[in-house]
């Protein structure tokens, strides 16, 4: 289930709010995973995936890191779809 937004929040209000959470995690690591991915993809993403992405947001950076890195299996309730994308993303830049 995705966080609850603010009623009426516009597009761009959102997209520059989920920006920021992406490049201000608090791991040096994860900003640069989650920021450039955020800054590429997120324009382009529907309603529905922005909601996918809010929720993997509030995820710890320590698990994060551990399943993108694959020191950790990853859980079966986490989005692995949007995880292996991100993984891509990185690779591929």
């Amino acid at each position: 289930m995705a966080p609850e937004k603010a009623a009426g929040e516009e597009l761009s209000m959102r997209l520059r709010r989920l920006r920021y959470r992406a490049w201000h995690r608090g791991t040096r690591e994860m900003d640069l995973m989650l920021g450039p991915y955020a800054d590429a993809k997120l324009p382009a993403m529907p309603a529905v995936e922005l909601d996918r992405f809010e929720v993997l947001l509030e995820e710890m950076d320590t698990d994060l890191l551990d399943w993108l890195m694959g020191n950790l299996s990853i859980p079966p309730d986490a989005d692995h779809q949007l995880l292996a994308d991100i993984l891509a993303f990185k690779i591929a830049s």
